[in-house]
């Protein structure tokens, strides 16, 4: 997978989970802002230490890492 420099996974912080490098904001929890209809500049409002690259990068990651997953047919076969 691509590096993303805004991204940061370590065990010690918040469980492995993705999170925006530097803060205890993960990934999933600004997709969910997004998923619940906050916009970029919303969030940015909410958490002002962060920046709309990192909004972005979340996403970027988010696409990445599914592009990555592997698609199981109800039939069993695989694409």
């Amino acid at each position: 997978m691509k590096r993303h420099e805004r991204i940061e996974i370590d065990p010690n912080i918040m469980f492995g989970k993705p999170v925006i490098r530097g803060t205890r904001i993960t990934v999933e929890h600004i997709l969910r802002k997004l998923a619940g209809g906050m916009t970029p500049e919303e969030i940015l409002e909410d958490h002002p230490h962060l920046k709309l690259d990192d909004i972005l990068a979340a996403q970027e990651f988010a696409a990445d890492y599914l592009s990555q997953m592997e698609i199981v047919f109800a039939s069993g076969s695989k694409l």
